[in-house]
């Protein structure tokens, strides 16, 4: 038995001898190289986009230092260390979320950030876009699957209260992508086709009530504008026509660097921010957007091949989930740019201009890594 003991010892301690520094460090290189390229490319063009906003610069490397920070730290710790702490985020979560209703900071119409004079100033419910996914996923993967009506019941109602408490901020936008990451966590432990049917089923008189009961007038005149901008070019409408306009004018390979006239002439409302991909797609034309999307399925498919090779159901639920959720974030912000989709106030992941958003998602990615690496640790030992 020693010997055995011994020879396993001297088995990981080869491995761990072998292993490279990003292994070590629990870092998937591809995931790492990625993400780099991204945010190279996003300084690129905000350095632009904020018409040569070195302050601006600055603040958008400085949350990019900092969620690869964090990025790196929530990469060490195993899935099943995150999974134990998992329900206290959720109740931290939820609780934040109540402070903000009573309490929060407003701007620009909405309340949806917790400031701390000469502190911080944080949003809340962008934490939720990581701890939603990980309670239903926490929670299924404890029960058998598929998950029986009482399980969908329960995690139907975990989703429900931070969306709720979200969309009354209002947050639309990141209230849907709440609510979809929670779903994709179901729709991966196997949902049954009947229930999915129903909810599709159920689509269209749930809109009409959150139309009359829910959505507020800015909401509504958003989606008025989705299905007629030119109803109202010089109001409502002035935003989504400026950046078809925009995209449109780039043509092919685009006007270039710094020299976009939709954005630089201020024609282009939150050119650094939502409508980024605008200016984008302005001076780098179809060949620079498309290079984005390119980097982006490569993203997305690293995403599922983490979640394919997950040894747990907790880490494959969890995974999936995010990968899907960035997928979402992806398309909801390019559809409602170039019109296909109402405006929802989604930015373009890793590219627009922020902070909160910016470590969320790179936390995110931290825990895609975890996931895979200290699997990779296990498969090995």
């Amino acid at each position: 038995m020693n010997s055995n003991f011994d020879r396993t010892i001297s088995q990981e301690d080869v491995l761990k001898r072998r292993a490279t520094l990003l292994q070590r460090l629990h870092i998937d290189g591809w995931l790492l190289l990625i993400i780099l390229m991204l945010a190279a490319g996003s300084l690129f063009v905000l350095y632009s986009a904020s018409g040569k906003h070195w302050d601006l610069l600055m603040k958008q490397a400085s949350s990019f230092g900092l969620g690869i920070g964090a990025m790196i730290v929530i990469a060490q710790f195993e899935p099943r260390f995150m999974a134990r702490w998992v329900p206290l985020a959720y109740v931290v979560g939820v609780a934040l979320l109540m402070v903000v209703e009573i309490m929060g900071h407003t701007a620009m119409g909405a309340t949806r950030w917790i400031n701390i004079p000469g502190v911080i100033r944080f949003q809340p419910s962008e934490f939720m876009k990581i701890i939603m996914p990980a309670t239903i996923a926490w929670y299924l993967s404890r029960h058998n699957l598929p998950p029986k009506l009482k399980h969908i019941a329960v995690s139907l109602v975990l989703i429900v209260v931070p969306f709720v408490l979200i969309l009354k901020q209002p947050d639309l936008g990141t209230a849907m992508l709440i609510l979809a990451s929670g779903a994709f966590v179901l729709f991966m432990a196997g949902l049954q086709w009947r229930w999915i049917l129903g909810a599709v089923a159920a689509v269209m008189p749930v809109a009409v009530a959150m139309w009359y009961f829910v959505l507020h007038d800015y909401q509504k005149q958003r989606v008025l504008t989705f299905l007629d901008p030119e109803s109202d070019p010089l109001g409502t409408g002035w935003n989504i026509i400026q950046s078809k306009a925009a995209i449109g004018s780039g043509g092919v390979f685009g006007k270039g660097w710094l020299l976009g006239t939709q954005s630089h002439l201020d024609f282009l409302p939150e050119s650094h921010t939502d409508f980024i991909i605008a200016v984008l797609g302005e001076e780098f034309g179809l060949v620079g957007a498309c290079l984005l999307l390119l980097v982006y399925l490569l993203l997305i498919g690293r995403g599922l091949v983490i979640t394919a090779q997950a040894q747990t159901l907790f880490g494959k639920l969890l995974a999936g989930s995010l990968t899907m959720t960035f997928f979402v974030y992806v398309f909801v912000n390019i559809g409602m740019v170039s019109g296909l989709l109402p405006v929802v106030g989604v930015p373009l992941p890793f590219i627009s201009y922020g902070g909160t958003h910016l470590v969320t998602l790179l936390s995110g990615f931290g825990v895609l890594m975890a996931i895979h690496t200290h699997r990779k640790w296990i498969a090995q030992v």
